[in-house]
C-alpha cells in the first residue's frame, strides 16, 4: 500500500469516525482497515469537509484512536454469494454466526468445489427493461390475507403493527406456508433479513424453518437489536445482494422477508445524529426517502425471476402517522395493519380488516367472485363498527332485528378470520392449517349469506374451514 491511500482518524463519535485523507480521496462505500489491526473496519458514509470523511465503524471501536491510520482497500465490502449460502445463517460480511448442523449434500454435478463467488453489497443495475408486469395472487394460506390483502406474487407486503402484536408470528408463517408448501424441485429460495430485532427471535425462526424442512432453500442474515447502527443499516444490503444473485444467476424464484425495516430507516437516523446531520422537521435524518428508495428499487422482478418482499413494519406508539412509518407505505402492494385491540381480544393473526388492503383486489386480478366477497364484507363490517358503539352504551337488545342480524354476522366473519399457525404448533399444542384461497371466499360467501345465523359466534373461533363445524 503507498502512502496516498492511507487516511488519518481525526475524530471518533460513537461508532462513527472521521478520517482525513490529504492526497487520494475514497469513494462513498470504500471499505477502510486499520492499518493496526485489519480486523477492525470501516465503511466510507459521507464527506464530511473538503478533506475529511465520515466513516461507520464494523466493529469494536475499542482499538480505534485520534491519530491512527488506515489504509483504503478501494472496494466496497463483498459478500460471498452461491447455493452454497442456502441453509446458513451469516451476518454482513457472509461470516456464519450460527452452525445449521445441515447434512452435506453429495452433487454429481459438481464433484469439484467451485470457486467461492463475491458480490459488492451496493449494487447500482438497471434492470427497467426486464421488469415483471404480469400479476398474478400467491396464496398463503392465512385466510384474513388471502381474502383481504392479496399478496402478488413478484410484489411487496408490508406488515404493521406495534410491539407485541404478532407481525414476526405472521411474516414466520408466511414464510412457512410460501417457501415450503411446494415440492422441492419447484420450491422458492428464500432470504431473511433480521434487522434490529432481539437474538432470541432469531433463533426461534431458525429452529422453526429447520423442522419445518424449509431451511435448506433459506438464507438467514442477521443484524440484531444488540449490533451497532452500521451492522444494522448494512445488513439489509447484504440481505438485497443475495436475493438478487439467486434472481439473476440462478433464475430462481425467491421469497425476501424483512423483520424489521423499520429498524433500518431508525438505524440510518441513528448514524445521522452521531454526524450532525441536519434532521427533518419530524426528527428523522432528511435521507430517509432516498434510503429506501435506493433499497426497494433492487428488490424487483424480472421476467425470468421473482422477488416477492415481505417487510414487517414496527409502528411506534401504534402511530400509523409516524413520517418513518409513512414513508414506507409507497413500497408496498399490499398492506396488512395489526390492531392491538384485536389482539387483547385473543383474535389471532390480529388483522385490522378495515385498514388492510392490496393493489390485488381488482375483478381482473383476483376475480369477480373474490372482489364482490370483499366488497360485501367491509361493508357489514363498517356497519357492525357502528353498530359496537350503540352496544356499548344502550346494550344489544335495543337493537332492531336487521341491525342484530348485521351485528352477529360480522362477529361470526372476525372469529372465522382466526386461525391456528404451524410456526406456533408447539405453543398452542395444535398443528397449523393452510387454507386454499377458494375454501375462504365459499365460506364467507356462505356466512354473508346467512347460512350460519343460527350457529353461535364461539364456535367460529380457530377452526380450519366449514366443514370443522360439523366434524
Amino acid at each position: 500500500m503507498t502512502q496516498q491511500k492511507t487516511g488519518t482518524i481525526i475524530g471518533i463519535r460513537g461508532q462513527v469516525a472521521q478520517v482525513a485523507f490529504l492526497d487520494s480521496k475514497p469513494a462513498i462505500h470504500d471499505l477502510l482497515i486499520l492499518e493496526e489491526d485489519a480486523s477492525v473496519k470501516m465503511e466510507v458514509y459521507s464527506s464530511a469537509t473538503s478533506d475529511s470523511f465520515y466513516c461507520t465503524i464494523l466493529s469494536s471501536s475499542h482499538h480505534l484512536y485520534r491519530g491512527a491510520t488506515v489504509i483504503n482497500t478501494e472496494k466496497s465490502i463483498l459478500l460471498p454469494v452461491g447455493e452454497e449460502m442456502l441453509g446458513q445463517v451469516i451476518n454482513i460480511f457472509g461470516e456464519k454466526i450460527l452452525s445449521t448442523d445441515l447434512p452435506q449434500e453429495k452433487s454429481a454435478k459438481n464433484p469439484k468445489k467451485s470457486e467461492q463467488i463475491y458480490w459488492p453489497i451496493h449494487r447500482i443495475k438497471s434492470v427497467t427493461q426486464e421488469v415483471l408486469t404480469e400479476q398474478k395472487i400467491q396464496e398463503t394460506g392465512i385466510k384474513v390475507v388471502d381474502l383481504f390483502c392479496p399478496l402478488l406474487r413478484g410484489g411487496k407486503m408490508g406488515l404493521f403493527g406495534g410491539a407485541g402484536v404478532g407481525k414476526t408470528l405472521l411474516l414466520t408463517e408466511i414464510m412457512h406456508n410460501v417457501g415450503g408448501n411446494t415440492k422441492d424441485s419447484k420450491r422458492d429460495l428464500s432470504v431473511f433479513a433480521g434487522i434490529g430485532e432481539r437474538t432470541r427471535e432469531g433463533v426461534e425462526l431458525f429452529e422453526t424453518l429447520k423442522k419445518s424442512g424449509v431451511l435448506d432453500t433459506s438464507s438467514l442474515i442477521f443484524g440484531s437489536m444488540g449490533e451497532n447502527p452500521a451492522i444494522r443499516f448494512l445488513t439489509a444490503f447484504s440481505a438485497a445482494t443475495l436475493v438478487e444473485y439467486y434472481r439473476d444467476e440462478l433464475k430462481r424464484d425467491s421469497l425476501f422477508f424483512i423483520d424489521n425495516i423499520f429498524r433500518f430507516a431508525q438505524a440510518g437516523n441513528e448514524l445521522s445524529v452521531m454526524m450532525n446531520t441536519i434532521p427533518s422537521e419530524d426528527g428523522y435524518q432528511s435521507t430517509l426517502d432516498s434510503e429506501l428508495a435506493h433499497f426497494h428499487e433492487r428488490l424487483i422482478s424480472t421476467k425470468e425471476a421473482s422477488i416477492t418482499s415481505i417487510e414487517a413494519i414496527y409502528v411506534p406508539a401504534d402511530d400509523l402517522v409516524d413520517y418513518g412509518v409513512q414513508a414506507i407505505f409507497p413500497y408496498f402492494d399490499s398492506l396488512t395493519v395489526m390492531s392491538r385491540s384485536i389482539y387483547q381480544e385473543g383474535l389471532l393473526p390480529a388483522v385490522d380488516i378495515l385498514a388492510s388492503t392490496s393493489n390485488a383486489l381488482s375483478p381482473d386480478i383476483v376475480g369477480g367472485e373474490h372482489y364482490q366477497v370483499v366488497i360485501e364484507t367491509r361493508q357489514l363490517l363498517k356497519q357492525a363498527t357502528s353498530l359496537e358503539r350503540i352496544v356499548s352504551l344502550v346494550g344489544e337488545s335495543e337493537l332492531s332485528k336487521q341491525d342484530q342480524t348485521i351485528f352477529h354476522r360480522a362477529r361470526k366473519i372476525r372469529n372465522y378470520m382466526t386461525q391456528k399457525f404451524f410456526s406456533a404448533a408447539e405453543q398452542i399444542g395444535q398443528s397449523g392449517d393452510f387454507i386454499p384461497l377458494k375454501t375462504t371466499i365459499t365460506d364467507v360467501r356462505s356466512l354473508l349469506d346467512g347460512k350460519y345465523d343460527s350457529m353461535p359466534e364461539e364456535k367460529f373461533l380457530y377452526i380450519a374451514d366449514m366443514k370443522d363445524l360439523h366434524g
